[in-house]
């Protein structure tokens, strides 16, 4: 991921839709993502997620459900989501929140084609 520059896009404006989880984010650009609870729970920049290096990444299961509580700026650069299953150690940079938003469908596919390999099944097929 690159870091944040002044000419990168920055959110104008962040609503979170409670009832549907979903977050809606525009981008000084006129770009408009709506990006599911569970997506961004299981795509946490976290180390609880991430890991700590490449290849240690752990596969996030049972997210369907999972909502955000509260949402808290950092800074001008970053937002920190606390989830409804208690996860809040991640902050979600421009950048990634944008990267996330360009990259949504690849990356959903992704984590389904994940979930699959490891013969997990969701129980919602948002």
């Amino acid at each position: 991921m690159s870091g944040l520059t002044s000419h990168s896009p920055r959110p104008i404006d962040i609503k979170l839709h409670r009832a549907s989880r979903l977050l809606e984010v525009v981008f000084d650009n006129h770009m408009k993502c709506m990006l599911s609870c569970e997506f961004l729970r299981v795509y946490s920049p976290s180390a609880e997620v991430r890991g700590h290096g490449h290849g240690q990444e752990v596969l996030q299961t049972g997210k369907e459900d999972v909502n955000i509580s509260a949402i808290e700026p950092i800074g001008n650069y970053a937002v920190k989501l606390t989830f409804s299953d208690g996860h809040d150690t991640g902050l979600y940079s421009w950048d990634y929140l944008y990267e996330l938003g360009q990259n949504y469908e690849a990356l959903w596919l992704e984590y389904l084609g994940k979930l699959s390999v490891a013969g997990i099944k969701r129980t919602t097929m948002t």
